[in-house]
């Protein structure tokens, strides 16, 4: 759930003391505690931050007063408050608890759900979508580990005693040292607590019926490497096999997509877009409100669709919700019209809206839509390269008439060449994209160098010309920002910001900033803005070697984020230079 950094960071803002009276209250009836344990674990003082995941998903966090999260909530007006493992340190009976062997721990860590295989102990009354936490299992030992992740069941604690069973036991939302963790103190887990505790009395050992000369340390077990295989392919963004739904399941789910339709689109439009085809019914309606992929909800891979429904067509689905009296039909030839829906069905009334693939659109569509108006506001900085006769060229200017002061364009070059060319008649007279340099000797001094062959220099093409001449002129830069005075202007050759992904640190990759300051960026500014917009920890520190400049250091690969924020700030594209040098590819 959190192996990526979370997206859309808000500033944490205090919860109003009536707010977290509320929410100590939530606590102390969710998990049955008595007050002043659920004073421990509510404390004063909470912060709440909104965010959402790399999925997509929104959240809340609520922080403690020194900065960890203790509880947060997933999915759009969700009520079902979660607890980390900062929490469950405090209060390590708060959730019934699976334990499984320290190879697997970082495997979890990483992303992924545990397996059925890698159960070693488990209360025997689990349900399905209960919150669990997991445990390192400890040989021989009444003790237990410190949770270190908090999920939900995938199934129910029978399927786990099973021989042979296979497939997901819990489905992982946090986990020690993800991102969710890091934004607290990142402290290390505590001691092993005792068993005996009431909340663990009806624990089951899995291995607990094997005859004592069967009995092996699960955590030395040659198949652990085969488990741990097994559940890295599970990763959350890995291509892993997904639990299949039968069709009863996808029926279900069809169903719901129904009643969600009916409820959140059509219930203020059905008299102006009905009647309906069935197919135009089926595709604008029902599948863009089939749930939204979510890392606390089983994955599936199985394609929620008629085809793979209890439903032999669509027709049958629609005349069966006919029977249910949540909408009428009319038929038509082969088809059906979909005439009017019941928007006042008690099903409909009692459907609780979920976050659904039309949502997932929706957001989609207005984030571009913001980030189209975003660049629309933003006026580009206006950059300007300029040159300035110096040494050799200062005797072209002077004997050709021009400016010596003066700083020059690209343009202004081209227009001096072009005018002291057609004034000393250099053009060549077969090709007029050259220049006869060897025929003027003030023009064949200023772009020879000492030591090249004349003959090289005996015909140019003219922006050829115009490029050596520049060469031997001073470089100099001015930049241009709406509302800011006086114009940036300063001598030397202007270079592209630099934003480059580096492995520092044995295997961490950073992404490192540099070269900004000439584009009114400053670095203290640049790093808490980034550090925002990426959730990722920064730092400033001095360029290395002669530079005078800063460098700003983000964890992670951001270079979409960075240079997002640097167009943000009026940086053309032009200005940015970008390479990632962590898997050596540039």
């Amino acid at each position: 759930m959190f192996k990526k950094p979370l997206g859309n960071l808000k500033t944490s803002a205090p919860l109003r003391s009536s707010d977290r009276r509320k929410l100590k209250q939530r606590v102390i009836q969710s998990f049955s505690l008595d007050s002043d344990v659920g004073e421990d674990l509510v404390p004063d003082g909470l912060l709440s931050v909104k965010f959402k995941t790399h999925t997509d998903e929104p959240g809340v966090a609520y922080l403690g007063p020194g900065g960890d999260p203790l509880w947060f909530t997933l999915g759009i007006g969700s009520e079902d408050l979660i607890p980390t493992v900062y929490t469950l340190w405090k209060k390590p009976d708060l959730l019934p608890f699976l334990s499984t062997p320290s190879a697997v721990i970082p495997v979890l860590i990483g992303g992924a759900d545990l397996m059925i295989p890698g159960v070693v102990q488990h209360a025997s009354s689990l349900k399905t979508h209960q919150l669990v936490c997991i445990t390192e299992y400890i040989r021989d030992s009444t003790r237990i580990g410190p949770p270190l992740a908090v999920g939900r069941m995938a199934v129910d604690s029978g399927v786990l005693s099973q021989d042979g069973a296979k497939g997901k036991a819990v489905f992982v939302l946090h986990a020690w040292k993800d991102h969710l963790f890091d934004m607290g103190h990142k402290g290390s887990p505590p001691d092993p607590w005792e068993m005996n505790h009431p909340a663990v009395t009806d624990q089951h050992v899995v291995d607990e019926d094997r005859p004592d000369d069967t009995q092996k340390d699960v955590s030395a077990d040659p198949s652990v490497d085969a488990l741990r295989s097994q559940l890295e392919q599970t990763q959350v963004d890995d291509d892993a096999p997904a639990t299949e739904l039968t069709k009863e399941d996808v029926s279900r789910i069809l169903h719901d997509a129904l009643l969600q339709a009916i409820k959140t689109s059509l219930s203020t439009v059905q008299n102006s877009v009905l009647p309906m085809t069935s197919s135009t019914f089926y595709s604008t309606y029902i599948l863009p409100s089939r749930p939204a992929p979510s890392p606390s909800q089983p994955t599936t891979s199985t394609p929620i669709d008629i085809k793979h429904s209890s439903h032999k067509s669509l027709v049958s689905f629609l005349k069966s919700a006919e029977k249910q009296g949540l909408l009428k039909l009319k038929d038509a030839k082969s088809d059906v019209m979909i005439i009017s829906v019941a928007t006042s069905h008690a099903d409909v009334v009692a459907h609780r809206p979920y976050f659904s693939l039309k949502d997932i659109a929706v957001r989609k569509e207005k984030r571009g839509q913001r980030e189209e108006e975003e660049r629309a506001r933003v006026k580009e900085l206006e950059v300007k390269e300029l040159w300035k006769p110096h040494l050799q060229s200062l005797k072209f200017f002077s004997g050709a008439g021009f400016d010596t002061s003066a700083l020059y364009t690209h343009i202004d070059i081209k227009a001096a060449l072009n005018k002291y060319v057609a004034d000393h008649q250099l053009v060549n007279t077969h090709d007029q994209s050259y220049i006869n340099v060897a025929a003027d000797e003030l023009l064949r001094v200023t772009l020879s160098g000492k030591s090249e062959n004349m003959g090289t220099t005996e015909f140019l093409k003219r922006e050829e010309v115009i490029e050596r001449l520049s060469e031997k002129m001073q470089n100099w830069y001015e930049i241009r920002a709406e509302g800011k005075d006086p114009t940036q202007r300063r001598k030397g050759q202007l270079k592209p910001i630099t934003v480059v992904v580096k492995i520092r640190q044995g295997r961490k990759a950073s992404t490192l900033i540099t070269g900004f300051e000439p584009f009114f960026l400053e670095a203290v500014e640049v790093a808490e803005e980034l550090k925002t917009r990426c959730a990722s920890a920064t730092s400033v520190s001095p360029t290395p070697g002669k530079s005078t400049g800063m460098e700003v250091l983000v964890q992670g690969k951001q270079i979409k984020a960075v240079t997002e924020f640097l167009a943000s700030r009026g940086v053309p594209k032009k200005w940015m230079e970008t390479a990632d040098l962590s898997g050596g590819k540039k």
